[in-house]
């Protein structure tokens, strides 16, 4: 059985909560969902937008960067935002903003608007996140054991919700603004209804005042790096799955989309069984099978490069990566020396430049060799995983 996770410094989730653990877990559940939500819609309509600006492939790509430096740029401020206010006030502040800056999103009508307010849309983003990544490890502490992946489950359904969403606004021929009002208003009456049953907070007896810039731990750098892996190898996944089973799989065209799909339905399924398996095993155990899997899953991709074993290669990678983030999270917010805000901030950050990292450098190795040996490097971040975690004795 894994450690029960101690309540955090920052986070007092047993101080005079009157409601149940279910209906915690609902509320924070919700909130995960929500947010799935807001960004698959943002993301079904691009290609709507791309083509209402007339915006080329190189600007569209150049566009899409604002999004992820508006929330690697406020990392280090929602971190001791959450801390000063706790997670519950800043993501019923977060969330709503999040949904708005969705809306804004519909009214731009040349590159340079799209670029700011998608900068925005990041921002709002990551306070969002943060607290409620906050929020969801001090409802795993109040719960009792882990859910955590549970919760990351909820945002994998919201998105697949969302996108299902988007696909019946376009094909009912809704223009991106009203699509995104729809999604705000559903938004703000989910929080209005859930809001309260979010865990409180208690201002901690500390003589300091929480820093802007923290020196980062050891062990949070260790816990950055194996995030790093993990959201290299997703965004590695959501990017480029289309085209290797497109050129390398030769897979027919109406089974292109075939092994996203299949890495997407595994995950979402890892992460609600997750929690059990990490209660049976422990973290530790669970981290270092979880970049086994992941390794494994790409060689075969990579060995067998056909429909079939590719697939199964897909689903064993969707498997793999769907509880290390969530995981590495809750690892990082039950951190006793450094606030959860903080710590999660600083782990996130490391983590999401795996994101943004993956998908360049499948193209890179892609252009020296080809999409098969890209797809081999990506699978030695399974093992470096595993690796990475037999060396930290804090994980249980």
């Amino acid at each position: 059985m894994s450690e029960i996770i101690e309540a955090p410094a920052i986070e007092n989730p047993f101080l005079n909560h009157p409601y149940s653990r279910k209906r915690v877990r609902l509320a924070v559940s919700l909130f995960y969902f929500g947010q799935g939500v807001c960004f698959a819609s943002w993301a079904s309509r691009i290609p709507d937008l791309k083509a209402s600006m007339a915006l080329s492939d190189a600007a569209l790509g150049s566009i899409l960067l604002a999004l992820p430096l508006g929330q690697l740029l406020t990392m280090p401020i929602s971190g001791r935002l959450t801390t000063i206010f706790g997670s519950r006030r800043m993501l019923t502040i977060g969330a709503p903003l999040y949904a708005l800056a969705l809306t804004v999103l519909g009214l731009a009508t040349a590159g340079w608007q799209l670029a700011f307010f998608l900068f925005l849309f990041g921002v709002a983003g990551n306070i969002c996140n943060i607290a409620l990544n906050t929020q969801g490890v001090a409802g795993e502490s109040y719960y009792g054991k882990p859910i955590m992946t549970s919760f990351h489950g909820a945002w994998s359904v919201g998105g697949f919700s969302g996108a299902l969403i988007g696909l019946l606004m376009i094909n009912i021929h809704l223009s991106p603004y009203v699509h995104f009002c729809i999604i705000a208003v559903l938004a703000w009456l989910h929080i209005g209804i859930n809001y309260r049953y979010l865990l409180g907070w208690q201002k901690p007896k500390e003589t300091e005042k929480p820093k802007l810039f923290t020196k980062p731990q050891g062990v949070l750098v260790q816990l950055g790096i194996i995030g790093f892996c993990s959201m290299a190898t997703e965004g590695a996944m959501f990017d480029w799955s289309g085209v290797y089973f497109k050129e390398i799989v030769k897979a027919p065209h109406a089974l292109v989309i075939l092994g996203y799909t299949s890495f997407m339905i595994m995950m979402a399924t890892g992460r609600f069984l997750g929690d059990k398996v990490i209660a049976r095993y422990g973290r530790k155990k669970s981290l270092q099978v979880s970049g086994v899997v992941i390794s494994t899953g790409m060689f075969i991709s990579v060995v067998f490069p056909y429909l079939v074993p590719a697939t199964l290669g897909f689903m064993l990678v969707g498997i793999g990566v769907s509880g290390i983030v969530p995981m590495v999270y809750s690892i990082a917010g039950s951190n006793t020396k450094v606030s959860p805000g903080i710590a999660l901030a600083m782990v996130s950050g490391v983590s999401y430049f795996g994101f943004l990292m993956g998908p360049p450098l499948i193209g890179y190795i892609s252009a020296l060799s080809s999409l098969r040996y890209s797809y081999a490097v990506i699978g030695c971040f399974g093992l470096l995983i595993s690796v990475i975690v037999a060396k930290i004795s804090a994980i249980k």
